[in-house]
């Protein structure tokens, strides 16, 4: 149900954009995706002296509640984090102290999220329709 509505919004909001049309109310962001990727010239003798480290490092961030998902990337060498932050300069402070980091080994392309704006819509009160 919650997708059928979603889906209606959605094409709603895209069909209703037009220079007359309200823009939607701004959202918090309540998280961080962060896409890792290897820096050029970053090989497998270069970082495996310090993954054990950045492994330990990236569990604590689990452990403490900062990184809420975490997964590898399939379209190449690196990570992908959903993070429990509510800014990007969060996140990248967190993602900089890693050994990866600090080595310059890991960077980061940095997405902040937050709950859906078209959802609004949904609460909009419509007037009642003339009596007949």
């Amino acid at each position: 149900m919650l997708a059928l509505a979603i889906l209606f919004v959605t094409s709603f909001t895209a069909s209703a954009q037009s220079p007359a049309a309200a823009p939607m109310p701004p959202v918090p962001t309540t998280r961080v995706l962060a896409l890792g990727h290897l820096t050029p010239g970053t090989t497998r003798d270069k970082i495996m002296p310090v993954m054990q480290q950045e492994v330990r490092n990236t569990v604590r961030l689990y452990l403490s509640g900062k990184i809420e998902q975490w997964y590898t990337r399939k379209d190449q060498n690196g990570v992908v984090f959903i993070l429990n932050v509510t800014s990007v300069e969060e996140a990248r402070a967190l993602l900089e102290k890693l050994p990866l980091g600090v080595n310059k080994f890991m960077e980061f392309d940095l997405i902040p999220l937050g709950p859906l704006s078209p959802l609004n819509l949904l609460l909009l009160d419509k007037p009642a329709a003339p009596a007949q």
